[in-house]
């Protein structure tokens, strides 16, 4: 039921309820159980027990598993416990890292009011907000937490923030006696109050029309808990990836079988080969690489003010297609600022952002202060006087203002002109006021020792409402008579600047020959016959990076959409300034999205680009729709109203600094600067990993399909000896100790090298990619399998040379050690300059600088020292079962060695020469 369509006393009927005596205390206790009690539903707590199985669940996470249990049944006890340990410390750093649980309906009940004063039985009385039932009648004052949703029915002046709902920072004005006929936004409800909005001026009575979770905040609350959490890119792809890892173990463990028994061989034999296929098939490091790339990421981003929440929403930031941005202090300063004013017959531009007093006042280019004419100096003076706010200095957020943010904006341009207002409150004091309301929409104040040492009355207010109650103008340094013809000149000068979307106000006073006598100083006796002084237009402007920020988005493939609370005429000329919109038919009010069909908003999204006056349905359809449509989008807020969107969109993004608890919880990634360049930053770090990945993740197939391919070749060699007779067999070259060793020691520290590349040029210049694309496309599996097979000539060469030639003599397990021991050096050295080449699919060696990358300089220099101390500890020597190596068997593994890199170079070479044709 919409009430703000309805009439107070349609209401009180319905709601059965009086507007004097309010309930009685019995009525009220049987609607408190009819309603139930005025609070949210806390969400569940996902518990750490959950949270470690979601962690196993993971497809790639369960064939470990498999590996580990069929590894301590073949009594490979070392090889199980270093599996189990690796998906222990992988789920550990995971759970680690995404720390707590988002809970948003618990940051919304933070929110909610804990008293409320109430009329029951006729009279006043102060109960728990949670005790409030629909019907009950409301007191607000100055500094209350609306408890419900009110109906009012009574307002004096009053003023609600509002921002948790709009976004607006500007407090809204309510009208008890608006009648409003048809349907609009939470932001243009004059005649409502909302739950959880804070009174900042006046006061008012209402009648409670809904509670708990009917209310708009706990409508959105239960919105958020309806959103099940989706499945980020990612993960998808890692998902395909580990289920096609899967088959390829189940595959080949199949074949091996098969060919086992045709080759006559024992069945532990088999077992035991079967499982160094299935541990040189799975990239046993993977996930601990990605997890551990993943949160130095999260570190990186947190540097650059952009805190991510989220593990795996580190990568899906970088395949963002299109960003939904909040205007107000996200692409604007949230910093109100007169840029313009008109006094004195002409135009004068004011410089500087936000309330520092830096800036000057400039009339076509020349510097004019209030010292240079006395008309100016009364308009600032007016604006400073007339005028309840202040601007503080403080030391982390520099000047800030404290009251209405227009007032402030006043008071910072009073100090671009040289007039102070500290100083104005000492040598004009004021002595009495009447205060701004929204029916007069004026505001006036009276000083003393202004006008030859008298009192005056300085009114600010509407500039048409102003210029409506003056009878004459200061101009030429007199007052003259305001003509229709000046008059209309004043209006047109006022619609100019509103459609440059500046907010206006105009200044007035009345001088002490023309004030009635004190007792009759009221609004009707002083509000008229005024003498106009000026104008101002203020905006709250464009942040500076942002422009920047939404240029390299354009040149990224990367769509800007705003969205936002303000007024259609505003939104637009900021989007169009900072380059988002280029017509106005590319922005539209949200109301038009009303009642429309998801298919029809999928259209409005492909052309608009502004979205004014929105609620959090509109906001939730227009991410819905992009959605639709194939789209990647990121959601930023930081109101109560934007947690829906930020909830159900692929990245929600918060304000650190503006935002709600709400919004914060609900988020993937919180802003601490609330800059949307930084979501820029964020997007760009998002590709950089997402680029590493998919170079690790290459490396490490490349590197286990090669040794599939030496463990396969070789079981295949051995059963062709034994079919053809010729008195040779061919073992396997590697024992599953040596395959763990090499995919979780030997191969993870390059493929961490892999994740922390630096960015490659040109990254923020290419499209988004496909998100449906997989992580190892046709171009990658090309490139894998080429290296994947050199890999596997140079190690069966390598165990060839140690098996046949240097193991002449040797009885048949020294003979298998030799011929062990080169295979396992080749192919860790192998892997290690493999790892080099890996660092580019775009560039060779030479183009990207052979030692630019430090920590994979490190990551092979730590290889090579492991592999040294395999071979040289007697005690790890005898674990591995490998022999001492000497200066002849390190000549040919070195060359063999090489061969995996050479490819890899001479194939990228191709490719790149290739597509310059």
């Amino acid at each position: 039921m919409e009430w703000y369509l309805k009439s107070a006393e349609q209401a009180e009927q319905d709601l059965q309820t009086s507007r004097t005596t309010g309930l009685s205390t019995e009525e009220a206790s049987k609607r408190l159980e009819q309603h139930g009690p005025n609070k949210l539903e806390e969400a569940k707590k996902t518990p750490l027990s959950q949270k470690l199985i979601a962690q196993l669940k993971d497809p790639l996470v369960i064939i470990l598993i498999i590996a580990a249990v069929l590894s301590a049944l073949t009594n490979a006890g070392v090889e199980a416990l270093i599996i189990v340990a690796v998906v222990i410390l992988n789920a550990a750093l995971s759970i680690y890292q995404e720390g707590k649980a988002e809970n948003s309906v618990a940051a919304l009940q933070k929110m909610s009011s804990p008293n409320a004063k109430v009329v029951r039985n006729g009279d006043l009385t102060s109960i728990k907000a949670e005790e409030l039932v629909p019907g009950d009648v409301v007191v607000l004052e100055t500094g209350d937490i609306v408890p419900a949703d009110l109906r009012l029915f009574e307002s004096s002046n009053l003023q609600i923030d509002e921002s948790s709902f709009t976004g607006e920072s500007v407090a809204a004005e309510k009208a008890a006696n608006a009648e409003i006929t048809q349907e609009k936004g939470i932001g243009d409800r004059e005649n409502m109050a909302f739950s959880s909005t804070i009174v900042t001026y006046g006061h008012g009575k209402g009648i409670v029309t809904t509670t708990g979770k009917e209310t708009e905040i706990g409508q959105i609350a239960t919105t958020i808990q309806a959103y099940e959490d989706e499945e980020t890119p990612l993960q998808k792809k890692l998902n395909v990836l580990s289920k096609f890892l899967g088959r390829l173990v189940i595959g080949v463990a199949a074949i091996v079988f098969v060919l086992g028994l045709i080759g006559g061989q024992d069945l532990l034999e088999i077992a035991l080969t079967a499982i160094s296929l299935g541990v040189a098939a799975i990239p046993e490091g993977m996930t601990a690489v990605v997890t551990i790339v993943l949160s130095i990421g999260m570190n990186r981003m947190a540097e650059r003010n952009a805190i991510v929440k989220k593990l795996l929403s580190v990568e899906t930031l970088g395949t963002t297609t299109v960003i939904c941005s909040d205007k107000t202090g996200t692409l604007t300063q949230n910093e109100m600022t007169v840029t313009k004013i008109f006094t004195d017959g002409r135009e004068i531009d004011v410089t500087g952002t936000g309330y520092a007093p830096v800036g000057d006042l400039l009339i076509d280019g020349r510097k004019v202060t209030a010292a240079d004419s006395e008309i100016l100096k009364t308009m600032v003076t007016i604006a400073a006087s007339a005028n309840d706010a202040k601007i503080v200095e403080d030391k982390e957020k520099g000047h800030i203002t404290i009251g209405d943010p227009t007032e402030g904006a006043l008071l910072t341009m009073a100090s671009k002109a040289g007039v102070e207002p500290k100083e104005l409150s000492e040598t004009t004091p004021r002595l009495d006021e009447i205060p701004f309301d929204s029916d007069r929409k004026m505001m006036t104040t009276f000083h003393d020792n202004y006008f030859e040492d008298h009192v005056a009355s300085f009114t600010k207010g509407a500039p048409d409402i102003i210029i409506q109650n003056c009878d004459r103008i200061l101009i030429d340094g007199e007052e003259k008579e305001l003509t229709d013809d000046i008059r209309q000149q004043l209006l047109d000068k006022n619609s100019e600047f509103a459609k440059q979307a500046l907010r206006c106000l105009a200044y007035a006073y009345r001088s002490w020959e023309t004030l009635p006598e004190k007792d009759q100083q009221t609004s009707d006796h002083v509000e008229h016959d005024m003498v106009f002084v000026g104008l101002t237009g203020m905006i709250d402007p464009p942040r500076p990076e942002a422009k920047a920020a939404i240029a390299e988005t354009k040149s990224a493939g990367i769509t800007t959409i705003m969205i936002t609370g303000d007024y259609l005429e505003t939104a637009y000329a900021i989007g169009h300034e900072l380059g988002i919109a280029d017509s106005p038919d590319q922005a539209m009010m949200g109301e038009e999205l009303n009642n429309k069909s998801l298919e029809e908003v999928q259209e409005i999204v492909k052309t608009h680009r502004i979205f004014a006056r929105v609620s959090p349905q509109n906001k939730v359809q227009i991410v819905d729709a992009l959605k639709a449509n194939g789209e990647i989008t990121a959601m930023t807020g930081d109101g109560v109203n934007d947690a829906p969107a930020i909830k159900r969109a692929d990245i929600g993004v918060s304000m650190g600094i503006t935002g709600t608890d709400v919004a914060k919880n609900t988020a993937n990634v919180i802003l601490t600067d609330d800059n949307f360049a930084t979501i820029v930053n964020a997007v760009e770090e998002g590709r950089i990993i997402y680029s590493n990945i998919k170079k690790f993740v290459t490396f490490l197939l490349s590197c286990n399909i090669g040794e599939v391919i030496v463990i396969a070749v070789a079981m295949v060699l051995d059963i062709i000896m034994a079919f053809t007779n010729t008195g040779f067999r061919f073992p396997t070259p590697l024992s599953p100790i040596m395959l763990l060793w090499l995919n979780l020691v030997t191969d993870s520290l390059p493929a961490l090298a892999l994740g922390m590349e630096p960015r490659e040029d040109g990254i923020m210049q290419a499209k988004p990619r496909d998100p449906q694309e997989p992580i190892v496309g046709k171009a990658d599996f090309k490139r894998i399998m080429v290296q994947a097979i050199a890999i596997g000539v140079a190690t069966l060469g390598a165990f060839g040379i140690g098996y046949y030639y240097f193991g002449q003599g040797l009885d048949g397990a020294a003979k298998l050690a030799e011929g062990r021991t080169m295979a396992f050096s080749t192919l860790i050295l192998a892997e290690l300059f493999r790892a080099m080449a890996a660092r580019s699919n775009v560039h060779t060696m030479n183009e990207i600088g052979w030692f630019s990358n430090k920590h994979m300089n490190r990551a092979i220099l730590i290889g090579v020292a492991l592999l040294l101390i395999v071979l040289y500890i007697p005690l790890l020597r005898d674990l591995f079962n490998v022999s001492f190596m000497t200066l002849k068997e390190w000549v040919p593994t070195l060359i063999l060695s090489i061969i995996p890199f050479v490819a890899s170079e001479g194939y990228q070479a191709v490719e790149e020469r290739r597509a310059s044709l």
